[in-house]
């Protein structure tokens, strides 16, 4: 017998806004389960897949998980044909009743992990085919709302490293940051009907600034969900670019909520920072720009964070380069995505003390299998490299760039003997950065 699934329709509306708000025990047990680390898995709360609502869905494994409720719409389950849809996909599916589950919570939770172990697989790009022409139009698409940022180098550079290294220098980008690019794409790749209702992120940092001026440009209305204790210096960019802040409390879980509260009242179209198929491709066209100009490039080092930058850049090093290979750098205080690397999935930061508050955050499950299959391997760097390295590129090159940015070449100093007499190209990723406050 097929297993028992739920299609997305508006009848359901209500009660996956209900199922957000009035979890039951039950539930929040087993929300806590699947997101433990031993299971290697990360599992989104209520998304729409294909034409479906899913309590829970992993896309690493293909597996999505239903709580049955009351108010299912049950006359939706012998739709045989949106059954057979999404079985062409692979998705596999486990459904517990609310009895089940409140009777016998442990059981459920056992026979869960065990499913979960028996369905890992290995991660496999959910990019699709024929990348090189998206990649062509995403960066046609995006022109006329970025700048076409210089690649710059310097001599004594070359003679510290003993490479020639070519800076791309995103500080010069539009709210001075790679992050527009992404930004604009995605918006633009909303249908009208979805840019009539507008978009929303939560974000503290560049993507914050970077969804507001590219919504402004584009005509969209761009809510931003900002922690209440945000430097009020980062709110005043955002109402700058006429972002409209939605506050909320400090912590992930938070932020989150009140994202999708907003998206639930205002029907604006989610936009991850860096989780997003679009916004990978537009932060890809950063990289495409350096190939076109430096097309010899033996290396790019790009920062990395959230992976939408490193992973963008892997692709169109990939498409644009028949030998470049891309090598990331990370703070040895956040060092999930080295970990994500070494283990094979995706891991997490128990704290996240470091200079460079641009690489705070988690690789993705978009992200994360690109960065796992195309990126060469990832640096660790500690706070006192990234500091001196963005120290000779002041001192130096005479421009400003941030913490973050300096990560991806405090990576090139710390092993530059490795890459001598090589030719290797570094994307400042951005120059957003409080003068008033620097580290030397």
């Amino acid at each position: 017998m097929r297993n028992k699934i739920i299609p997305y329709n508006p009848k359901l509306k209500e009660y996956a806004r209900q199922l957000r708000k009035n979890s039951t025990l039950a539930e929040v047990l087993l929300w806590k389960n699947i997101k433990n680390k031993a299971l290697g898995v990360q599992f989104h709360r209520q998304v729409p897949m294909l034409d479906y609502i899913v309590d829970f869905y992993c896309h690493e494994i293909q597996l999505a998980i239903e709580i049955d409720g009351n108010s299912h719409d049950y006359r939706y389950f012998e739709d045989i044909n949106r059954q057979n849809k999404l079985e062409e996909y692979d998705v596999q599916f486990i459904r517990f009743s609310d009895n089940n589950i409140k009777n016998n919570i442990f059981s459920v939770l056992l026979a869960l992990e065990e499913k979960v172990k028996t369905l890992r697989t290995p991660l496999k790009s959910p990019q699709g085919d024929n990348l090189k022409e998206t990649l062509i139009q995403v960066h046609n698409r995006v022109k006329p709302y970025i700048h076409r940022t210089p690649v710059l180098s310097s001599q004594l550079i070359n003679e510290v490293v003993g490479a020639k290294v070519y800076f791309k220098c995103e500080n010069f980008q539009k709210m001075g940051a790679f992050k527009m690019r992404g930004a604009a794409n995605a918006i633009l790749n909303l249908s009208n009907d979805e840019r009539d209702k507008g978009v929303v992120t939560h974000s503290s940092g560049n993507f914050a600034q970077a969804l507001s001026l590219a919504a402004n440009k584009i005509g969209v209305d761009a809510y931003i969900v900002m922690p209440e204790n945000a430097p009020q210096v980062k709110k005043n960019a955002v109402k700058g670019y006429k972002g409209n802040i939605v506050e909320s409390e400090s912590t992930p879980i938070a932020r989150e909520q009140m994202a999708e509260k907003v998206k639930q009242e205002t029907g604006a179209t989610f936009i991850h920072p860096s989780n997003d198929d679009d916004v990978i491709h537009g932060q890809g066209t950063a990289a495409i720009e350096l190939l076109e100009d430096q097309p010899q490039l033996d290396y790019i080092f790009t920062p990395v964070g959230g992976g939408g930058l490193v992973a963008g850049t892997a692709l169109a090093a990939k498409y644009f380069s028949d030998k470049c290979k891309v090598i990331g750098g990370e703070p040895a205080n956040a060092d999930d995505a080295f970990r994500s690397m070494q283990s094979g999935k995706i891991e997490y930061n128990e704290s996240v003390n470091t200079i460079a508050d641009g690489l705070r955050t988690n690789l993705g499950d978009r992200n994360f299998p690109i960065v796992k299959e195309d990126v060469e391997r990832i640096i660790l760097v500690e706070e006192e490299e990234i500091i001196e390295a963005m120290r000779l590129v002041w001192e130096r090159m005479k421009i400003i760039i941030e913490p973050s940015s300096a990560v991806a070449f405090a990576a090139l100093l710390k092993e530059k003997e490795q890459f001598k007499n090589k030719e290797v190209g570094i994307i400042i990723s951005g120059g957003n950065v409080d003068v008033t406050n620097l580290p030397f």
